[in-house]
Parts: C-alpha cells; sequence; structure tokens
C-alpha cells in the first residue's frame, strides 16, 4: 500500500520541473534583448551616478527648555513676576512650527547672505562653492524687482575672470556685457551695486595658485527662505520630551551646517526678544506707578510736618498708648486692605486702555485666582505676537485669539471689579470697628486722631512705594538675564557619505529594470497578442488534432521557393512535415493509388500555395511523381511558380468539357522533373457547381493512379465552401496556419469542422516561424550542418 501512496510522486516533481524550465525557456529565448536593456540601464545608472550632484545630511539637535519649571539660572523673584511662563499655554508643536517659520528661515538666510551664491566655472558640472569660494561680493544695493526682472529674463549670473594684478573682468553669462573693475571698487549694475573683494585664508585655492574664474549668481531672498523651508526637517526625536532635531539635505554640507546653527541662534533671540518684552512692559506700568505713588507720599509728609508746625506738636498720645495698643490690629489690618485696595483700582485703571498690552502680573495682590487669569492673558498675548510676526491679524488663528484675549480681558477685569467690592465691604466694616474703639478714645485730643490718620497714610503710601521699588529692582535684574530657550545639544554636523545618489541602489535598480523590462514587454506582448505566434500557442487551440510541423519565415535574400538548395532550413523543415506526414498515412493502401492531399487553410495570405509547392517539391526531390492541382478556382496562385499558367486551361477546363483529356492539361514544372502542375483553368462563373460534378473526383481517381503524390491546393475554407465540396476526396488534408496573422479565436472554426468531418483526417501546418520560435526554441530551432545565423539577425527574429 505504501507503494501504491507514492508511486506518482516523481510524476509530478518531473511535471513541476518541466513547467519552470518551460518558464525559463519563455524568456531566454530573448537573451539578447536582455543583455542589450541591462547594458542600457547599467550604462544610464553609471551616467546617473557619475553627473548627479551628491546630497549630503546635517543634523543637529537642541532641547526646548520647560520654562514653567525654572532654571537653575532664573532667580526666584523672576517666577515671582509671572514673566517665565513663555511655554505654559504653548505646545511643543508651537515651538516646532516657530522653527520652521519663514520669519526665522528669512532671518537665517539674511544673515548668511545665502541670496548670493559663488559656482565653479565649469560648463558641465558647475558646483556650488559657498565658503571655498576665493572670493566674498559684498552688496551695497538690491532692488527687489529689478532681481526678479533679471531672474526671469535668466542675466542674474555673472562670470568674475581674475586678470591679474588687481583687475576683474565681470561679464553677464546671458547678455556677455562686459565691465572691468578692480577688486573692492564698486561695481553698479541694474539691479545692484557691489564690490568683489577676495577672502583672507580662504581654502579653495592652494597658497601657489591663483584662480582665475568663478560665477556670481544673484537671487531673491524670498525664493532661498522657500526652498531651504520645504527642505529643513523638525521633528521630535522622543514622545513626552522637548528634544528635537533638525535635519537639512544639501549638496554644501558646510551650507547646510551653518544653516541649521543660525537657525537655532534667531530662534533663541526671538524667545529672549519675547521675554525682554513682557520684562519691559512690566518695567514702564511700574515706573508710572512709582511716579504717582511718590507724588502720593510727598503730599501726605508734607501735610504731616504742616499739621505737627501748626499745631507745635512733639511727642502725641502718651496717654493713649493703651488704646492704641487695642486698636494696632484693626490699623493693620485696615493697612493691608487699603494697599489690595489701592493695586486693584490701579489695575483696573491700566486695563482701560484698549491697546493690546501685556498686564502687570503678581504685584502684590493676594487673589490667587486673579494672578491666575493675569498670567493666562499675557500668554495668549505673547502667543499673538509671535504669530504676528509671520503672519496678518486676518489669519483664522489670530481671529480666534483676539476673541479669546477680549473675553479674558473681561474676565480679569470682573474678578478684579469683585475683588474691589470684597475689599471696600472689608474696609467699611473695619472703619465700624475702629469708630467703636474710637468713642473710648473720645477725650484724646483731635490733633491726635488728625495726627494718626496721616500717620496711617504716610505708611500705606511707604509700604507701596517700597514693594514696587523692590519689583523694578529685580525686574530689572531680568533684562540682564539673557538665557536662551533652546538648549544646543549636538552643533550642526554632516554626514561625509552622500546619501544620494546610492551607487549601490541605482545599479539594483538598473540591473532591476534591465531584468524587467524586458519581460514587461514579452509579457504585455503576450497579453495582447490574439494571433498564433509559435508551435506552443497552436497545440495548445488545436488538443487532440496533430501539428506536423513548422515552415520558416523567409529573410528578403531568402527565395519563396528553393530549388536547388536540399540543406537549406525551408527544405529541411519540410522533409519534417512530410515525415510526420507519413506517420499519418499507415493505414493507406497503396493498391488505391497516390496520396490524395488536400492544402487548405481559413483566410487568403496564410502560405496555402508557398506550403503546396514546397512540400511538393521536396517529395519530387526523393523521386516521388508529384502533381500539384490548382483547385482554387476564384483565385488561382499557380502562374507564381511557373509563367503563363494563368493563360492555359485547367480544372475548370476539365470539368466543363467533355471531350477534354486530363492528360493535355498537365504542364511541366521548372523546378523538378518529377513535379507537374495541372493548372485551375479558366475562372469560372459558377465554381460551386463545377467542384460538385462528380467528374471532379474522377479527375482525381485519375490522377491518384498516375502520381505518387496529389497536392490539391484549395480554397480558404472560412471565406468559401468550395473546400468542404471536394473535402471527401482527401486522403489527408493539410490546415495552413500562420504566425503573426491567423488569429487564434478564428482556430475553434477549424476545430469545429474537423469534429463534424467536413475536414476529412485534419493535421496542421506552422507557417511563416520566426527563427526564435522554430522547432523547440532557438536552441534547437537551426539546420545541422549550417553556420547559425549571427547575434543581429537573431536579435531581429526574437520578437
Amino acid at each position: 500500500m505504501a507503494k501504491e501512496k507514492y508511486k506518482y510522486l516523481p510524476i509530478e516533481a518531473e511535471e513541476s520541473e518541466f513547467n519552470v524550465r518551460e518558464l525559463l525557456d519563455r524568456y531566454l529565448r530573448y537573451w539578447p534583448w536582455f543583455i542589450i536593456v541591462g547594458g542600457l540601464a547599467l550604462g544610464l545608472a553609471m551616467l546617473y551616478l557619475k553627473y548627479t550632484e551628491p546630497m549630503y545630511k546635517t543634523v543637529s539637535t537642541i532641547i526646548i527648555k520647560d520654562e514653567d519649571k525654572g532654571t537653575g539660572s532664573d532667580p526666584s523673584a523672576l517666577v515671582d513676576l509671572g514673566m517665565m511662563g513663555g511655554m505654559a499655554t504653548n505646545s511643543i508643536s508651537n515651538e516646532l512650527g516657530l522653527l520652521t517659520s519663514k520669519r526665522i528661515m528669512y532671518n537665517t538666510v539674511k544673515a548668511l547672505d545665502l541670496n548670493v551664491q559663488y559656482w565653479s566655472d565649469e560648463e558641465l558640472l558647475s558646483k556650488e562653492l559657498y565658503d571655498f569660494s576665493p572670493v566674498k561680493v559684498e552688496i551695497f544695493r538690491l532692488d527687489d524687482r529689478g532681481l526678479e526682472k533679471a531672474i526671469l529674463s535668466e542675466s542674474n549670473v555673472y562670470k568674475v575672470h581674475n586678470l591679474g594684478g588687481g583687475k576683474l573682468s565681470v561679464v553677464n553669462e546671458t547678455t556677455e556685457e562686459e565691465v572691468q573693475t578692480d577688486l573692492g571698487q564698486m561695481v553698479e549694475l541694474d539691479f545692484v551695486d557691489f564690490n568683489v573683494q577676495e577672502k583672507e585664508g580662504q581654502e579653495a585655492v592652494p597658497p601657489e595658485e591663483a584662480w582665475t574664474s568663478i560665477r556670481i549668481k544673484f537671487v531673491s531672498l524670498g525664493s532661498v527662505v522657500d526652498k531651504y523651508r520645504g527642505k529643513m526637517v523638525v521633528e521630535i526625536i522622543e514622545e513626552q520630551s522637548t528634544l528635537i532635531q533638525l535635519s537639512l539635505e544639501d549638496p554644501v554640507p558646510k551650507k547646510a551646517q551653518d544653516i541649521l546653527n543660525q537657525v537655532v541662534f534667531e530662534y533663541n533671540r526671538d524667545a529672549i526678544d519675547e521675554k525682554n518684552l513682557i520684562a519691559k512692559n512690566t518695567a514702564d506700568f511700574i515706573d508710572e506707578r512709582l511716579a504717582i505713588i511718590n507724588q502720593e507720599l510727598d503730599s501726605v509728609e508734607t501735610g504731616k510736618e504742616e499739621f505737627k508746625a501748626a499745631n507745635s506738636l512733639t511727642d502725641i498720645g502718651a496717654e493713649s498708648n493703651m488704646i492704641i495698643q487695642n486698636v494696632s490690629e484693626y490699623n493693620k489690618r485696615q493697612q493691608e486692605v487699603q494697599t489690595q485696595l489701592e493695586l486693584t483700582n490701579s489695575m483696573l485703571n491700566y486695563m482701560n486702555s484698549d491697546k493690546l498690552v501685556l498686564f502687570p502680573s503678581n504685584l502684590g495682590i493676594e487673589e490667587t485666582s486673579v494672578n491666575q487669569l493675569i498670567a493666562e492673558y499675557n500668554s495668549m498675548v505673547v502667543q499673538r505676537n509671535r504669530l504676528m510676526a509671520g503672519s496678518t491679524e486676518k489669519n483664522p488663528i489670530i481671529v480666534r485669539l483676539d476673541a479669546q484675549i477680549a473675553q479674558m480681558k473681561n474676565s480679569v477685569r470682573s474678578s478684579l471689579q469683585g475683588r474691589r467690592d470684597n475689599l471696600l465691604i472689608s474696609s467699611g466694616n473695619l472703619r465700624r470697628q475702629s469708630g467703636r474703639l474710637g468713642s473710648q478714645i473720645s477725650a484724646v485730643p483731635g490733633q491726635e486722631r488728625k495726627f494718626r490718620g496721616i500717620e496711617r497714610q504716610q505708611s500705606i503710601k511707604e509700604s507701596l512705594y517700597l514693594y514696587l521699588l523692590q519689583k523694578r529692582e529685580e525686574n530689572t535684574l531680568k533684562l540682564t538675564v539673557r538665557a536662551p530657550k533652546a538648549k544646543l545639544v549636538d552643533q550642526a554636523y554632516s554626514n561625509w557619505s552622500p546619501i544620494s545618489p546610492n551607487p549601490k541602489k541605482a545599479l539594483a535598480i538598473a540591473m532591476f529594470l534591465g531584468l524587467m523590462l524586458p519581460v514587461l514587454v514579452i509579457e504585455g506582448k503576450e497579453l495582447l497578442n490574439n494571433k498564433i505566434r509559435n508551435r506552443s500557442d497552436l497545440e495548445k487551440k488545436v488538443k487532440g488534432i496533430p501539428v506536423l510541423g513548422e515552415l520558416p519565415k523567409l529573410t528578403k535574400k531568402d527565395k519563396e521557393f528553393n530549388a536547388n538548395s536540399n540543406r537549406s532550413l525551408l527544405s529541411e523543415s519540410c522533409r519534417i512535415v512530410l515525415a510526420n506526414l507519413q506517420y499519418t498515412m499507415v493505414k493507406h493502401d497503396p493498391k488505391k493509388g497516390g496520396v490524395c492531399v488536400f492544402v487548405t487553410s481559413t483566410v487568403k495570405g496564410e502560405g496555402k500555395t508557398f506550403t503546396t509547392m514546397n512540400l511538393a517539391h521536396t517529395l519530387a526531390t526523393t523521386g516521388k511523381k508529384v502533381i500539384v492541382v490548382g483547385a482554387d478556382l476564384r483565385n488561382p496562385q499557380l502562374q507564381r511558380y511557373k509563367e503563363g499558367l494563368n493563360k492555359v486551361l485547367g480544372v475548370s477546363d476539365y470539368l466543363v468539357s467533355r471531350t477534354q483529356e486530363l492528360k493535355h492539361l498537365i504542364q511541366d514544372s521548372e523546378q523538378h522533373p518529377n513535379l507537374k502542375f495541372l493548372p485551375s483553368g479558366s475562372i469560372p462563373p459558377n465554381p460551386a457547381e463545377l467542384l460538385q460534378l462528380d467528374k471532379m473526383g474522377a479527375m482525381l481517381k485519375e490522377l491518384e493512379e498516375a502520381y505518387d503524390y496529389v497536392f490539391v491546393d484549395t480554397a480558404p475554407s472560412m471565406l468559401l465552401a468550395d473546400t468542404f465540396l471536394i473535402s471527401k476526396y482527401a486522403d489527408v488534408t493539410l490546415y495552413v496556419v500562420r504566425t503573426g496573422f491567423t488569429k487564434k479565436n478564428v482556430l475553434n472554426f477549424a476545430m469545429d469542422a474537423s469534429k463534424e468531418g467536413k475536414l476529412k483526417n485534419m493535421n496542421f501546418v506552422l507557417n511563416d516561424v520566426g527563427l526564435a520560435n522554430l522547432g523547440y526554441g532557438s536552441k534547437y530551432g537551426y539546420v545541422y550542418g549550417e553556420d547559425q545565423p549571427g547575434f543581429w539577425q537573431r536579435l531581429k527574429h526574437s520578437f
């Protein structure tokens, strides 16, 4: 049982191996095309690698400080002022947007003078020199509109030639206008005024050599800004962190390094300017309040002095010390309430302005919710100012922020007004309580009461004045602290191995395309092909019906009929067809006479007559007596092989005549003595009726008795019924199919005709087969004993 179970496995393996081999053979027959396309692809890849400018990747890493938590260098007083809250309401995404903003990049490009480019003076591969330029251009005037016009007319590039002795020649590449100048002397052009200076210590040219020429290109700042904004990539390295990586790809690594370093510098400078703006607004507010309180304090002190002088007072209230001690606590609380009330009123007066300004924060207001609202309002104003630097007031984000700021301002005002109302109530309560105690000291002289009131006002003003002086000093200290917001982790550095072009990748793609393009062409041709191309196509369509052989495609130098060459490819192919034909005739009775072979096809032009003549001639050369009968009475073709056959009597004349003898109609051929012709004769008006006559069968019977082989060249089967009318007389029918001409679907007609018995003992012959498809592939499709075709001939016939 075990043997039975596995006895078919070797057969399956063999079939699988055959299929793989067949698939490989399918492509290997086109190997010249794979070599040519692969060679071209590799050649293009080499040209690409040679002439493509290499790109290098430059990277820099920074950390955005989280200033909510403070830093070691920030004084605690600055944190109390609430001026270090830059990150409090802004996500790290906003910082990424600021790093890539147009304003930051504009400042970077302007600082590095990137709108002036230096290129080597080479025709084919001009390279940007940047810092390796032997000269430096200093611009005195640049007209943006004039530059745009020059760029459009491509007249913004100048060649600077070193004439020696400090002399220069400046030539416009487009207009070829030339200006003679000296090193350091100003050159005045339509859109720019500049001078050219040699760089000291430049690295481009060895000291013993002098530079000869260089190309200088003027471009607009905007175009450079847009270019590098699009190329620079800013991304967070790790989630939940402020570690940011900036990367830039450019053919000049030093240039990319300078750009990234300058971007970080501009970002830090922008952040410091924002911090100083908040501190400056706070300083202005404090100075304004100090001026007012100083004036009020002077007034109180002057009143106190005048009061004591008018009443001749030196030491007041010794006897009221006991009562004063009782009310001291109320006075202290009254002082605190009055201080808070004064600060609250000051803030409300400051808020009456319609201008969008930053509010002072943490000035001593003891209401936590009010301080939080002020901090949130300031953060919104800072965020709006940052966005306005690179946008307009019509920006939807600015509009939304304006609405939020207005709403927050109303919230702050409402909170301060509520705070003031509460303080007024507290002040009233304290006054009433003080009034109750005041009744106890009614006996104290009025001077004492007035004097204490004056001292109380003096104490309030002094306390507020000292507090504001302290805050002014702290704010001044903050203005001197310029800590960068972005801490540099890794200064910009470049990978000195270019990221593109990648030789391995380019060559791999070239090899892939070299293999895949021919495959795609082959498969595409196969997919779109609806015609028979080779023997395999034919055998798949006509399963069960033998394919006797193939006849090769003739080249221009080949003759349609090989009368003298016995070793030609056509002769060998005919012998193969005839050899296979013998196997179909094993049951033929020699006593019956010769073999009657009908040759037909689907439509005109598939090579019936060509096949008939070459098979007949091949048999004649073996000593067989062969005759070719022209049975296509409508469109005879035998005259191609002997001049004048269309003018002599033939089959049609024999069928309509009662006296005509067949032997008088037979013509000798010019190709071989054993080969005879029976032409079709005059073209009749009723060929179908003539072919149905019994005389047709008698004629073929007579010929079979006189010849070993009778080849009947019939009409196309699909177009006419003539062949079907006489097919009963055939011993074998050869159905000719032409590669690249016969459509696959029309073979269904031949198959149906065979199944229905309309065409007797039908076999196929494949005609006009290319060298690459002849036999079982190009490896075995050539004639033994003859030189194989050359490379270009095989390449020509591979498709």
